[in-house]
């Protein structure tokens, strides 16, 4: 399922064929230096995460973390997209590209379209966690007009809590 498209991107529902992607979101050291918990080892772990959690999610509430593709390449090149934290009984904003893509404006083209697409889903706010730290991720957040609400923990891990009220 299509959720959103930009010149460059589609967001789109994560499906079987996505395996190696989420993977990958989760295996390079280098994409994961603000991610709380160990790096996927093993292909297998991407199938559970996406059997498991993504598409279970789909179904129950209609949306979890959305595929990035990117239309040049025909390659999934990240996530973003909707969460709920049940820890903070609110919707994240989250996001990951592999790091070819760094610094091209993917992250804000994919966010500012997600946080448009938000509401279709009875979304009205959103948050982002971000690790103390993660400049690049609390540059963003800001970009696409998140606020910073204050600092807090999450999975062991400070974070620094933005905010974004979505519909008045």
């Amino acid at each position: 399922m299509i959720i959103a498209e930009t010149d460059r991107l589609v967001l789109r529902h994560f499906n079987d064929q996505d395996t190696h992607a989420i993977y990958l979101l989760n295996s390079i050291p280098e994409i994961l230096t603000y991610i709380p918990g160990e790096p996927m080892s093993s292909i297998s772990q991407a199938e559970q995460i996406l059997n498991e959690v993504i598409l279970p999610s789909y179904e129950e509430l209609g949306y979890c973390r959305w595929a990035v593709e990117h239309k040049a390449d025909k390659r999934v090149i990240g996530f973003c997209g909707p969460k709920f934290v049940t820890e903070f009984n609110e919707v994240e904003l989250g996001y990951r590209y592999l790091p070819e893509y760094w610094g091209k404006g993917i992250g804000f083209e994919a966010g500012s379209k997600a946080l448009e697409a938000f509401p279709q889903f009875g979304i009205d706010e959103a948050i982002a966690l971000i690790l103390l730290g993660n400049k690049g991720s609390e540059a963003l957040a800001r970009k696409v007009g998140m606020i910073e609400r204050g600092r807090d923990s999450y999975m062991g891990h400070k974070v620094t809590v933005f905010h974004k009220q979505l519909t008045t």
